[in-house]
């Protein structure tokens, strides 16, 4: 994922809200959200490139999520990132030893940022901010530190703010518009992470569109009372190409 933004409240009907944006080459292949054929396997899309994920969830609530962190001077790591969010499932660590284990092992992937939790906790780290504890409330991360003040960061976190503060508000289709913001930010507001102003403008909008790069897909998930994971793919220029959605239950 490169943009996330999501309502942690642990204890509520609703434990979390996600909505999210995958921005990738739109030549690098990928599998849609299904159920992974292992025992007790995620629901994740899938990088057919290096076989990981940028978003998973499981039955029981436990879920990950990875963005790439903007550096374009570090190395790329020996391992892919996004064997990170697999990694939460298959060695079955709570989210604050998965997330010290992995921060351990940071110099082994290309920059990231880590999300990993259950129905009760969540757990952040990053390559360059050591593992802590995510309070309740709402949270952007994009290709920064988790709530670093970019302009898309701040903009999805407002957004999704409004429609938490409304009762019912914030449904599947509400947080796919919310996802749906193709707005680029003004020149001042861009931050420099070393990629031009043009690419900078570019990549500031919460919903990009190019010919080469851009959001591959949106997905929104919902862990409570009720549990949902919808992702909508796009084309390279912006239209929808797909949408699957799956309920589901410990």
């Amino acid at each position: 994922m490169c943009l996330i933004a999501f309502a942690f409240t642990p204890g509520n009907d609703r434990q979390l809200v996600l909505a999210a944006n995958r921005d990738e080459f739109h030549d690098r292949p990928a599998r849609a959200m299904a159920w992974w054929r292992w025992p007790e396997g995620p629901l994740a899309g899938r990088d057919e490139l290096a076989g990981g994920t940028w978003l998973a969830v499981a039955r029981d609530g436990r879920w990950a999520a990875v963005t790439n962190f903007r550096d374009p001077r570090a190395d790329t790591g020996a391992r892919s990132r996004g064997d990170l969010p697999v990694g939460f499932f298959s060695e079955g660590l709570s989210p604050s030893d998965y997330a010290r284990d992995v921060y351990h092992d940071r110099s082994a992937f290309g920059p990231f940022n880590l999300l990993a939790g259950d129905r009760r906790s969540l757990w952040y780290c990053s390559t360059w901010s050591p593992p802590e504890a995510v309070a309740p409330g709402v949270h952007a991360l994009s290709n920064g530190l988790l709530d670093e003040g970019w302009p898309k960061s701040r903009r999805v976190s407002l957004a999704l703010q409004r429609l938490i503060d409304r009762p019912g508000a914030a449904d599947t289709r509400r947080l796919f518009e919310l996802m749906d913001d193709r707005q680029t930010a003004a020149d001042e507001e861009l931050p420099d992470t070393g990629v031009g102003l043009e690419f900078e403008r570019m990549l500031s909008a919460p919903f990009i569109v190019s010919p080469n790069y851009g959001t591959r897909c949106s997905t929104v998930l919902e862990l409570g009372v009720i549990n949902r994971a919808t992702e909508r793919r796009f084309s390279p220029d912006g239209q929808p190409i797909g949408e699957l959605s799956y309920e589901f239950s410990r």
